[in-house]
């Protein structure tokens, strides 16, 4: 399991106070030389057909899922033991890790990212703010481009957009920033008013364990994304798990599980127009390999 320079008892308390806490070496720098590897190998190309790679939603972030695929690293700082221990207090005993991914954020000046409250449960259904925590962990310092939190605002209003006219009375003393080197963690109640900060001078990778009560009902939006799916997991890293890891990694728990889930689809015409053009590619290597398949039946007829 990955150490920390802080207690339990310090991050739990800082977490109740102000609605995030920061974990300064949490990643040991081995473990996390080894995970940035792993990590770096799926942003060298966009997902397609028959090899992973990064997703892409908006211009300016490269999507990594499902990291506890990826390395060990990823799955012992998910299932971190004063991480556990702040959970199990803040959140309660039946809380799970319901989403594992990172991205690599883009240098840009636009403000893409701005502040909010991440909204993920049912208003309609859920009266009170039920607790949320992410993890964060940054895989490359971070000097720009930092995530920003509105210390103490967290579990005050239903979690949304916020405008920045709404925050034109916070003192600059209230808002942390946390510029932070790579291995550092953090976390935060996501019902507080957070945003990644603009401008971004030089790409920032960063992870994210999102852990909630997965019996709260979710957003229509979340659940025809199939967001918060069940965790996908390679084996190879989970050979010395607890009992209270596996609860924690959901381990047979198919509350959210949607049998043959189809995402609705997006960008229909250029799937189309793509693999169109990837069919005629196939073509054009099947001819090709016949082709030079003859010439060099015939030079070895002539050789002969």
């Amino acid at each position: 399991m990955t150490g920390t320079l802080v207690g339990a008892d310090t991050v739990l308390s800082e977490l109740q106070e102000n609605g995030i806490a920061i974990l300064p070496g949490f990643i040991p720098p081995d473990q996390l030389k080894q995970m940035r590897v792993a990590f770096d190998s799926v942003l060298k190309r966009m997902r397609w057909n028959d090899f992973d790679g990064y997703e892409k939603n908006d211009r300016y972030r490269l999507m990594v899922q499902n990291v506890l695929t990826l390395d060990q690293g990823f799955v012992d700082a998910a299932l971190n033991p004063i991480v556990a221990e702040v959970l199990r207090e803040y959140i309660g005993e039946a809380f799970e890790l319901v989403e594992a991914k990172g991205w690599k954020s883009l240098p840009t000046r636009e403000d893409f990212h701005g502040w909010h409250g991440d909204a993920w449960y049912d208003q309609t259904r859920v009266s009170h703010i039920p607790r949320e925590v992410k993890l964060a962990v940054y895989l490359t310092d971070v000097k720009s481009g930092a995530f920003n939190y509105v210390r103490g605002s967290h579990q005050k209003q239903a979690p949304r957009t916020v405008r920045d006219a709404e925050l034109g009375q916070v003192p600059a003393s209230e808002i942390v920033s946390v510029v932070a080197p790579a291995g550092t963690a953090f976390m935060f109640d996501t019902s507080g008013i957070h945003r990644q900060a603009t401008p971004i001078l030089e790409p920032r990778c960063a992870v994210f364990y999102n852990y909630h009560d997965p019996s709260i009902p979710l957003q229509r939006e979340d659940v025809a994304y199939y967001r918060y799916h069940p965790q996908i997991l390679n084996a190879a890293f989970l050979g010395n798990l607890t009992e209270e890891d596996r609860r924690i990694l959901g381990f047979g728990n198919k509350k959210n599980l949607i049998p043959a889930f189809e995402r609705e689809p997006r960008h229909t015409m250029y799937q189309r127009l793509a693999a169109g053009a990837f069919d005629a590619k196939l073509r054009l290597d099947s001819v090709t390999g016949r082709v030079r398949g003859r010439l060099q039946r015939s030079l070895g007829f002539k050789k002969n």
